[in-house]
């Protein structure tokens, strides 16, 4: 098939990429080679980019603009919908950036897909967990129950769990589709209106439409550049500078951390797979992993011992808990993730160890949430 991958040129598109062209498909790639990700130089010095230079139909070009995504266009039969603005914290504060690639981006392909000629048949697009805001709980007073985002007042106070009205303690289950989405940040809510833009618009017009709600996705290839996303990535550029490393909250906090092979084989089935037109999937390993374990395993991996403080600082729009309820996707697609989170650490600090050590800039973005009252 012929696939066109926006944001082809970052970490998911870009390994997509280079699987699709393996199975023998035709891949175009339109990316704005973003210095946040990329670096100043990208066209030299960014290994995403030069891992698929000269192996795609590269459209530098952004989806913002309407005349790249009709040159992007022409003669795709799938279109698999990655380019977006990443970073639940910087989100709260460049708000506009925000909606105008994630929801303006996705508006203006949808109009060309609704008005224009093209042969069009499949829209597969990244999602995320953060739409679900905070996870999953079941109560033994009211049964399961969707918690409200954390007030500064409580986490002032060191009461970093969700609460919930007429519940006692709460126990974390598993987030499954179905559940509440009420998303906790100005990225999310632009995730969950790219979701609901195209499985609401494609089926009207004969093109099927797949939404991946992607959890925390880890691997070789992730930007050790970008200050904003990627906790892994933060911890090692942090622990490879000898600094150490502020753990918000008390630790506990957790995510579903899936790899990046994992993340590649279930969007190819999304693609693939007409089992899985017009339905939204979790992808994750079904597995919570806490904070502390990832800063302690970072640092173990790469045997250098860096100073590892629990200091209680949050950040507004953060959530607590979430991770995946598999049981469609491996249903649905028979999906099963290969890489344990130890497994896939190992891949990824090895990696890690064969590159440049980064400036720590992770500094600078603390600092921007901190001067707009969004980091306590």
């Amino acid at each position: 098939m012929k696939i066109l991958i926006t944001g082809g040129a970052g970490f998911i598109g870009s390994n997509l990429a280079l699987k699709l062209i393996e199975k023998g498909h035709t891949v175009t790639v339109l990316d704005n080679l973003s210095p946040q990700i990329h670096g100043d130089n990208p066209k030299e010095t960014s290994p995403l980019f030069l891992s698929i230079k000269d192996k795609v139909n590269f459209i530098e070009g952004s989806v913002t603009s309407p005349q790249d995504w009709e040159k992007a266009l022409r003669d795709q039969e799938v279109i698999v919908h990655l380019a977006a603005e990443t970073g639940t914290g910087q989100s709260m504060y460049e708000v506009q950036k925000y909606v105008d690639v994630n929801i303006s981006g996705t508006s203006l392909m949808l109009d060309l897909l609704v008005n224009g000629n093209h042969k069009v048949k499949k829209v597969v697009v990244a999602s995320s967990r953060s739409i679900y805001g905070e996870g999953k709980y079941i109560s033994k007073e009211l049964g399961a129950v969707y918690p409200k985002h954390r007030t500064a007042e409580e986490m002032d106070k060191g009461n970093f769990e969700p609460v919930y009205p007429g519940a006692s303690q709460l126990q974390l289950v598993a987030t499954d589709e179905d559940s509440k989405i009420h998303p906790s940040s100005v990225y999310g809510i632009t995730k969950q209106n790219q979701e609901q833009m195209v499985l609401t618009v494609c089926p009207t017009i004969g093109i099927a439409a797949v939404a991946f709600r992607y959890q925390n996705v880890y691997g070789p290839g992730q930007s050790l550049k970008n200050p904003y996303t990627g906790i892994l990535s933060i911890f090692s550029t942090q622990i490879k500078n000898g600094n150490s490393i502020n753990i918000f909250e008390d630790g506990k906090e957790s995510r579903d951390f899936v790899y990046i092979d994992d993340v590649v084989a279930a969007t190819i089935l999304g693609i693939e797979k007409n089992e899985a037109d017009n339905h939204v999937f979790n992808v994750g390993t079904g597995i919570a992993t806490d904070v502390i374990t990832v800063a302690e395993s970072l640092s173990r991996n790469y045997n250098i011992d860096v100073p590892i403080n629990i200091s209680g600082n949050y950040r507004l729009g953060d959530i607590r808990h979430n991770f995946a309820d598999l049981n469609k996707i491996t249903s649905v697609l028979g999906f099963q993730p290969k890489f344990t989170f130890q497994q896939g650490l190992k891949n990824f600090t090895d990696w890690v160890n064969t590159q440049e050590i980064e400036e720590d800039r992770y500094q600078k973005s603390i600092d921007e949430m901190k001067a707009k009252g969004l980091y306590k």
